[in-house]
């Protein structure tokens, strides 16, 4: 069984979803956006070979809305606090549409009048949240693919999360495949099943090194009622090239590349 949490995770809405505002309140300025959609499907990875479709579901926040305490930070940097639940300079709730953020904007502060100033001229360009998953279910499903035969892609559903952090962010989307990667490990990890780390490994063997599942020596993947898993690495000439193939097992036995 997979634990409750294990590393937190952070999921990133650009400013189109984000729907990022500042409004005047009074003398004094505020935030608005969205941090999360529901019921949104994401490619985390590459779906069609080491990643997943992940979605939301509606309610994954109310539990931890009513007992955490999340703060709203600058691009997940916990000098730049912008405001907190406990303080009353931050609210954060569920609608129809997913995690609405409303938020004091302190300029006191000079790194929120920075902020705001990046909100006016668009520099910030969406929204992201630090979470902790607390309950997912996966399945599989048959993608039509133009020109080819369906493929099988999981879809990662999450149903209850544990809510850290809110954060205007300067890039809403993962700026490079290192940080895909290690989205996609905490994923598995989570999840628990070390034949679906293998099945990615075989087109990114770093996986085997990011994800932490414990299992005993010689202890087999699936159980004996299932049918055993096809090896990490293909061996078939319409396979992987044999470069990748042969750093695939190097990374799997520890071996030097």
């Amino acid at each position: 069984m997979p634990t409750p949490m294990t590393s937190e995770e952070r999921r990133h809405l650009a400013l189109s979803d984000a729907g990022v505002n500042v409004r005047a309140d009074g003398d004094a300025q505020r935030f608005a956006g969205y941090a999360a959609v529901f019921n949104s499907r994401t490619a985390i990875g590459n779906p069609l070979r080491w990643g997943f479709y992940e979605e939301i579901a509606a309610g994954a926040f109310t539990k931890t809305l009513s007992e955490g305490d999340a703060r709203m930070l600058i691009d997940h940097d916990s000098y730049y606090v912008v405001s907190r639940m406990s303080a009353g300079t931050l609210a954060l709730s569920e609608d129809d549409r997913g995690l609405a953020v409303d938020s004091a904007l302190d300029t006191r502060l000079s790194y929120v009048q920075d902020l705001a100033v990046n909100l006016d001229n668009r520099n910030v360009t969406g929204m992201s949240f630090g979470f902790y998953v607390i309950k997912d279910e996966w399945n599989t499903e048959d993608l039509e693919v133009e020109g080819a035969d369906p493929v099988q892609v999981d879809v990662r559903v999450i149903r209850e999360v544990r809510l850290v952090e809110v954060s205007a962010v300067t890039f809403p989307a993962y700026p490079e495949t290192e940080a895909e990667l290690k989205a996609v490990a905490r994923a598995l990890d989570h999840r628990g099943d070390l034949a679906a780390v293998e099945a990615r490994a075989r087109f990114r063997p770093e996986l085997l090194g990011l994800v932490h599942i414990g299992r005993e020596p010689g202890e087999p993947t699936r159980s004996s009622t299932q049918a055993p898993a096809e090896p990490a690495v293909s061996t078939q000439p319409t396979g992987l090239p044999l470069s990748m193939r042969m750093n695939a097992l190097a990374a799997r036995y520890g071996l030097p590349r």
